[in-house]
């Protein structure tokens, strides 16, 4: 029997009860915040099936690790493994200054066309935050992951080739620009193929977990054919695949609400008569706004690649940091999927046991529920809360909240696993 993940003709993940997952340890903190996270994703997977189901963990090199024992930052080895096995794990990884790959996490998304970021974003109780409500926060991020100003398409001031493209603007395409040999060029890339796979994604994400609104976060007002059609497309798809299930409440709609009367009672009232998801859409600076005055009018969000990634790090500010926000870079179409620590290496911390381990913990429990396994799933997510809530945290929360405990990365882990 086959122990890797597949799908099938529907669609549908066949996840074995023997699995091997593959997992990329990470640089930095790395090391020290995937043992700590194993042994919590292990403890939850015996607590929870008392042996009828296992994870076998298979080590893969990327990063500062691969490049020191192979030459490579990225082997063509990861790569076919993860395409083979479909869900993997990894910690964070450096970036190689210079020339080559930009980003390892980007080139990873390309090569498996891995579409759809998903970064889901909530408070847990006595997490310190910032704002004065974050438990309003609860919202799930679907951003475009292989298009916008990420596909990497751009020159250098001064080179011959940001030269040739400045000529065939200005020349050809009669382009209102002042250029000069001090101009660097890049380009944004937005596709209808890839604009309505992703938010056909969240739509049914939110369908499926009942959530009340999807909201499509562009810059439409300034970039009408770039941005803006993707909030053409969305509504597109929105109406013409999902029809009597979706509520479309468009900038046109919102402008119908009367003075003094509240849009989100309105919005919110229109969407019970008919008794379906809202769709609706912001313009992405305003957004950024509404989410510290208003965030518990958002709930499943659909947006581009740059306007995501603000949003996703802003949202987690709200709730903690990023050492507490989980991340997972899917295809649903192949099946494949890599869940993710969302923040950096920190490399002067490294083999220190001192960081925060939740932001890989959560991701583990993305995939667990990802996989199906949501009895372990849950059963993390309950242990971690109550281990915040008893305010026996590592050095990031404990700096900021009063008669805490100081635990290490490990006995951070250890406080999971007796809660589990």
């Amino acid at each position: 029997m086959s122990d890797k993940v597949s799908i099938d003709q529907s669609g549908k993940l066949q996840v074995p009860d023997q699995v091997t997952i593959p997992f990329i340890i990470g640089d930095g903190i790395g090391p020290d915040i995937w043992r700590a996270s194993v042994r919590v994703f292990d403890s939850a997977v015996e607590k929870c099936y008392g042996g009828k189901r296992k994870i076998t963990w298979k080590e893969v090199l990327a990063g500062e690790k691969a490049f020191n024992e192979t030459g490579s930052w990225l082997p063509d080895e990861t790569l076919a493994t993860f395409k083979e096995y479909l869900v993997g794990i990894k910690g964070p990884l450096t970036t190689p200054i210079g020339g080559g790959i930009r980003s390892l996490n980007v080139a990873l998304r390309k090569e498996l066309d891995l579409y759809v970021c998903q970064r889901p974003t909530k408070w847990y109780e006595g997490v310190p935050s910032p704002v004065k409500h974050p438990e309003k926060v609860d919202m799930v991020i679907f951003r475009e992951n292989t298009e916008d100003i990420y596909a990497g398409i751009e020159f250098a001031a001064g080179t011959a080739e940001a030269k040739q493209l400045q000529d065939f603007l200005k020349e050809d395409l009669d382009v209102d620009y002042n250029f000069t040999n001090t101009t660097g060029v890049g380009l944004k890339f937005v596709s209808e193929e890839g604009s309505k796979r992703l938010i056909r994604a969240a739509l049914e994400f939110a369908l499926t977990e009942g959530r009340k609104s999807v909201t499509l976060v562009h810059k439409g007002n300034i970039m009408k054919y770039t941005e803006g059609a993707f909030k053409n497309w969305g509504y597109e798809v929105a109406e013409k695949e999902f029809g009597d299930r979706v509520y479309t409440w468009n900038q046109w709609e919102q402008t119908k609400v009367r003075d003094g009367q509240d849009a989100a009672n309105a919005e919110q009232k229109a969407a019970e008569e008919a008794g379906r998801l809202i769709v609706k859409d912001i313009i992405a600076d305003n957004f950024l706004q509404q989410i510290l005055l208003a965030p518990h009018d958002y709930d499943v969000v659909a947006t581009l690649n740059l306007n995501g990634d603000y949003i996703s790090d802003a949202l987690a500010a709200m709730v903690g940091g990023i050492g507490i926000a989980p991340g997972a870079n899917i295809n649903f179409k192949t099946g494949h999927a890599i869940f993710e620590a969302t923040h950096g290496t920190a490399p002067r911390f490294a083999n220190t046991d001192t960081m925060n381990p939740s932001s890989v913990i959560l991701s583990g429990v993305m995939m667990l529920e990802y996989m199906g396994w949501t009895e372990a799933a849950d059963a993390i997510v309950a242990a971690l809360a109550q281990t915040i809530k008893d305010k026996t945290v590592t050095v990031d929360f404990y700096n900021l909240m009063e008669g805490a405990t100081l635990l290490k990365t490990s006995e951070f882990a250890d406080k999971i696993i007796e809660k589990l």
